[in-house]
């Protein structure tokens, strides 16, 4: 159990600290989705073709940030919605993958490869000799021991350092901020490109955690880490707590499917309906604690 929660919460990880960022800054990034089915495709490609599952998942990243710096430069100077514009790579995503997958590869379907070697982190020694979980946790892919690390410097920049802290108040009051000196455009174009970045790595290790490239594998992930990060109340720590919860509800529903009392399509969308009650719940929750003029 402990093994499939973290598995199933890597992606979740990494796209909410992505999807956090982007929150913060005063924009969030509707697009996490898109980018994800971005970075599970090109991910994949650029693995097999340069024989190195790292480098294909950090040029795929690269790439994804640079789209996200681009998108968020592209809403600043046309002044779109920004909703519309990350509805709208959302859209594009899967139609670009399918195009792509049909033309290179003649199908729309899974698409498997020689097996991609992926090397564990220097510390795996170390791991496989804590007592208890040891023997779990080294089984674990690297995206994991990385999501984890992340999501640690995610806490400690944004609370611990004067870049958090700008960032925060660009997002809370660009007004002050420009009185301050900042320039809260440059803070929110800065999240989204670590929102595209982190939400490719999410993307790639979805495929690489099956071994292929699955179409549709992203399966609504991006939309369920938004969720993530009001249910976490928009903290670091709070977004990996309310990742963990829906990993473990996806592993309810795919341990429910063995049973055949409740069919497959409910148990599919177990994790989304939970997304959306907890959701609902979290905003109650912070409505209620705020304070507003009559």
């Amino acid at each position: 159990m402990i093994d499939s929660l973290l598995t199933s919460a890597t992606p979740l990880l990494l796209a909410g600290l992505g999807a956090l960022f982007t929150e913060l800054s005063g924009a969030l990034g509707i697009f996490i989705e898109g980018f994800m089915v971005l970075g599970s495709f090109f991910a994949w490609i650029l693995a097999v073709n340069s024989g190195s599952v790292w480098r294909g998942t950090l040029l795929t990243a690269l790439f994804g940030a640079l789209a996200g710096w681009a998108l968020a430069r592209f809403v600043r100077k046309t002044k779109a919605n920004p909703f519309i514009a990350g509805l709208a790579l959302n859209l594009a995503a899967g139609g670009v993958t399918d195009s792509l997958s049909r033309a290179w590869f003649g199908t729309k379907g899974v698409l498997r490869a020689p097996e991609l070697s992926i090397p564990g982190p220097v510390f795996l020694p170390l791991i496989d000799k804590i007592p208890g979980i040891g023997k779990i946790l080294s089984g674990q892919l690297p995206f994991t021991y990385l999501a984890w690390m992340l999501i640690i410097l995610g806490g400690l920049l944004i609370g611990k350092t004067p870049l958090g802290l700008r960032l925060r108040a660009a997002g809370r009051s660009p007004l002050a901020a420009e009185e301050r000196g900042l320039h809260p455009a440059w803070y929110r174009e800065g999240a989204w490109a670590a929102a595209a970045f982190l939400a490719c790595l999410a993307g790639a290790s979805l495929s690489f955690r099956v071994g292929a490239y699955t179409p549709g594998g992203v399966a609504g992930r991006g939309w369920i880490a938004l969720a993530a990060i009001y249910l976490g109340f928009r903290t670091v720590r709070g977004t990996a707590a309310a990742a963990l919860v829906f990993a473990l509800a996806e592993y309810a529903g795919l341990g429910l499917q063995g049973l055949g009392a409740v069919p497959a399509t409910v148990l599919l969308g177990l994790p989304s309906a939970l997304a959306l009650l907890l959701y609902t719940l979290a905003k109650k929750l912070t409505m209620k604690n705020q304070d507003y003029p009559h």
